[in-house]
């Protein structure tokens, strides 16, 4: 496994980062495919052996259950000090807005209930996991100050913004001398490059790191044509994303396993190994054991500038998608996955 350090943080991360939206009881408030705690902990004993060290979850995965999971496999298995824990808070509710509560007050209450599933006093990283157009922003930011000076996170990042949004959060945050975003956690893969147009200028020129999610797109750029599984088959929010470009996604889809089959490893490989060239590093969600086996592999396996080229000339511009299409100041309350009011939290 190799290893880099987190933007301008001190945390030094596993270049793969174990998503863990696939743990937590099944349909308990979110998705009907995850994996019970056995298999969860299985996972990530394993990932641990191969030198995974950076772990992602939320609040809103499957009502705090995927936090307990793996909180709990943490304590059997590793120790404090040897991990970076990142997980995420969601928007004030509208229950909260209309009883009074602060950002602030509400992101002290999220972080507590996020260390208490984690069984932790702290997490390494702290991330907005989606932008709240009826909080201030100056609230968000004292928020996850105080979160910072009071000893509950290391750092904080972002998750699901534009670039514009980014930069203006950590511009507030260093006019008032409030701790900044060393992360972002934005929908980057293959088959969905729309990060390349702002977002990754800005991170490379302000040293913020790149943690993508869906960077298997839910599985399409690790499946052979006609394979399935269980996520493809009930994951609708994945369909949502990706069932409207299918034709044009397959013609990169096919040159991964392609080349995977010259190469004789994996499409997780590949789709990874490319992937590996552009973040810091990609949240990969696993479910199964030769899903973290096979990420794994993927930083030992280099592509040529050829292989590189071969992959990405067949890009074709998307429209956003998932949370990013509802980034707007008239939809952030619209029903979707994330939508708290689907939380049993």
């Amino acid at each position: 496994m190799e290893y880099i350090k987190l933007g301008t943080s001190d945390l030094i991360v596993s270049r793969i980062c174990m998503g863990c939206m696939g743990f937590g009881e099944a349909g308990n408030g979110q998705h009907t495919w995850t994996v019970d705690e056995k298999h969860s902990c299985q996972i990530i004993r394993r990932g641990l052996e191969l030198g995974v060290n950076f772990f992602d979850t939320a609040i809103a995965y499957q009502s705090g259950t995927s936090e307990q999971y793996l909180g709990r496999a943490l304590w059997d298995y590793a120790k404090r000090d040897d991990v970076v824990v990142a997980t995420k808070f969601l928007p004030r509710t509208l229950e909260e807005i209309k009883e009074g509560i602060t950002g602030q007050q509400h992101i002290e209450r999220m972080i507590d209930k996020s260390l208490a599933n984690l069984g932790m006093d702290y997490v390494d990283l702290y991330i907005y996991h989606m932008w709240d157009y009826e909080t201030p922003l100056y609230d968000v930011m004292e928020g996850l100050n105080n979160v910072v000076k009071a000893g509950k996170a290391r750092y904080i990042g972002i998750s699901n913004c534009y670039a514009y949004q980014l930069a203006k959060a950590n511009a507030l945050a260093e006019r008032e001398g409030f701790v900044k975003f060393v992360s972002v956690q934005g929908h980057y893969n293959l088959i969905f490059r729309e990060e390349e147009r702002e977002m990754a200028k800005l991170c490379a020129e302000d040293d913020i790191a790149t943690t993508p999610y869906s960077a298997l797109a839910g599985g399409r750029l690790a499946k052979h044509p006609g394979e399935t599984s269980k996520r493809m088959q009930e994951d609708s929010y994945a369909k949502i994303k990706y069932d409207a470009t299918a034709g044009q996604d397959g013609v990169i889809i096919d040159r991964v396993a392609e080349l995977a089959g010259q190469k004789g490893v994996s499409m997780t490989e590949i789709s990874l190994a490319w992937l590996l060239t552009k973040v810091t590093s990609p949240v990969v969600g696993t479910t199964k054991l030769h899903h973290i086996e096979g990420a794994a592999k993927a930083t030992e396996l280099t592509l040529s500038a050829e292989e590189i080229f071969y992959l990405e000339e067949s890009y074709a511009p998307h429209s956003l998608v998932g949370v990013m299409a509802q980034n707007t100041q008239d939809s952030a309350r619209k029903s979707h996955v994330w939508s708290t009011g689907n939380q049993k939290i």
